[in-house]
């Protein structure tokens, strides 16, 4: 199959990336510049979703489109007014590609668009209630793009993605500041350790958007492992793996944490053949050795 991939040098983008080459495609990347680096065997489509390369896409000629493109930075990206700006870009951009051949369409959507309700978080039934203007973004562009890819006989996947980590995150997400922090002999005083979240490696995101590209599937669905963990445990778990482990507090009244339970009914996923592939251990021994100097 011939992928255009957005965002392809970023978190997940790059995974996936590197998921569908071993897997035999031809792959695309949209990227702002010449000098960003891409693995051997990559086309590289100069350009941004605001300012597509239409013509060398069309040479290109891509068939299905991973759009993993967004503004992600901690700290920044859950309130960016950038967010308005995605979708408009997001959806000229899709629709420019299914006018030149795209059948198959998968978009990462997030989580955080549900409703929290204590239980895991089911794709066809959990009603959606975002809170912030990133996901507020994302079900927006669901919502405009869906009606418009339906008519013209294209599958839209919306792949909500839970919480991805992995060796290759941003330094200020939580497990790799965590262990920045530690390494540091810094005191790591936690506000909600309680809050339980599904964590998914990565490369175990990439496989799954390879399992929802491969089997063309149309609607929402939920990337995630559908096993929770509290975000405390983890904190336990790096802190005893570099053998600091009296870094870790633990407060006396934790804060409520309004997303206090966001876990996967991974059920649609599994039915793909999908399972994940890295245990929350093996991936967070992997970031403990990426993390040495």
């Amino acid at each position: 199959m011939r992928i255009l991939v957005t965002g392809g040098t970023g978190f997940l983008g790059s995974a996936f990336v590197q998921h569908a080459i071993a897997a035999g495609h031809s792959v695309g990347c949209l990227v702002r510049s010449t000098a960003s680096p891409l693995p051997e065997g990559v086309t590289r489509l100069t350009g941004t979703v605001g300012n597509p390369p239409w013509t060398t896409i069309e040479a290109f000629r891509p068939e299905a489109c991973v759009h993993s493109a967004w503004i992600a930075t901690p700290g920044v990206y859950l309130e960016s007014p950038e967010n308005d700006d995605w979708v408009t870009w997001s959806q000229s951009f899709l629709e420019g590609l299914v006018e030149r051949g795209v059948t198959r369409v998968v978009a990462l959507g997030t989580c955080i668009e549900y409703r929290i309700t204590g239980a895991p978080l089911s794709d066809h039934s959990t009603p959606l209630a975002p809170v912030s203007r990133y996901a507020r973004a994302k079900q927006r562009l669901h919502e405009t793009l869906r009606p418009s890819l339906e008519a013209q006989g294209v599958s839209l996947a919306w792949a909500r993605v839970f919480y991805p980590y992995g060796e290759h995150e941003h330094r200020d997400r939580f497990i790799s500041s965590l262990l920045r922090r530690l390494r540091a002999g810094e005191i790591v005083a936690l506000r909600t350790p309680t809050s339980v979240k599904d964590y998914i490696h990565a490369d175990d995101v990439a496989s799954a958007l390879a399992a929802v590209l491969d089997h063309a599937h149309d609607g929402a669905i939920n990337i995630g492992t559908g096993t929770g963990v509290a975000v405390g445990d983890i904190a336990r778990i790096l802190a005893d793996r570099i053998g600091r482990p009296e870094l870790i507090r633990l407060p006396e009244h934790p804060v409520a944490d309004p997303l206090d339970h966001v876990v996967a009914d991974a059920t649609l996923l599994r039915s793909l053949g999908w399972s994940p592939q890295v245990t929350l251990e093996r991936g967070l021994d992997r970031m403990i050795q990426a993390s040495l100097p």
